[in-house]
């Protein structure tokens, strides 16, 4: 009995540990930034922020206009037209805030432009995890660019490559992500740049070796 009993943990143990070790990681926004379809999306989006944005901007100088006139125009005003003129310049302002808030506000026109022409595209990454995952028969996939944090990922679980040859970006050369950004912390310390400090300090230590007489050693008769 104690005997059937070890086999079947064992047997349950080696079960487990063999499916705990089928899972992967992909880096999605590396794997988008090799779509040419992506970024011929991206840079429709930001086309189209930008017109966006000099409506809006348009409509802030007109609105500014109206209150250099009114300011200009104010002692020649009666009480009543000046009440009717900070109503309409009131207005304006509601009209030029709800506008944006159209357009640059959550689920707003640039929402749901951005959704129209990336969502087909991300279905088309996510069909390709798919794909991998059960060719190789994996149970989980990561997304090292998602919220998760990954604090360290063998580079053995790393299923990327294989997406983008499901996609039809695969290289003869690996695909690898660009050269470390300027701004990224650095994490060697001789790799650090070279300031003014660190020469005053290194010509202070080097004063204070001259200055500090070699000791003798003594003498073992």
């Amino acid at each position: 009995m104690k005997k059937f009993l070890f086999i079947f943990l064992a047997g349950f143990f080696l079960t487990t540990v063999s499916q705990a070790q089928k899972f992967g990681y992909i880096d999605s926004n590396f794997i988008l930034s090799k779509m040419p379809a992506y970024a011929k999306a991206q840079a429709e989006l930001d086309k189209q922020s930008a017109a966006w944005q000099k409506e809006i901007e348009g409509m802030h100088q007109a609105v500014e206009k109206m209150k250099e006139d009114y300011k200009a125009e104010e002692v020649l005003l009666t009480e009543e037209m000046k009440k009717k003129r900070l109503s309409e310049i009131t207005r304006k302002e509601n009209e030029v805030r709800e506008y944006q808030r159209k357009v640059f506000g959550f689920e707003g026109m640039m929402f749901k432009r951005r959704q129209d022409l990336i969502r087909p595209i991300q279905d088309e990454v996510f069909t390709a995890v798919e794909k991998v995952a059960k060719a190789k028969g994996l149970q989980t996939v990561f997304d090292k660019s998602g919220d998760l944090i990954m604090i360290y990922t063998n580079p053995v679980h790393d299923y990327t490559e294989y997406v983008l040859e499901e996609l039809g970006l695969a290289t003869d050369k690996q695909n690898v992500p660009g050269k470390k950004p300027a701004d990224a912390l650095v994490d060697d310390p001789d790799s650090l740049p070279d300031t003014g400090i660190q020469n005053e300090e290194n010509q202070t230590q080097q004063q204070d070796k001259k200055k500090t007489p070699p000791t003798k050693k003594k003498s073992n008769n």
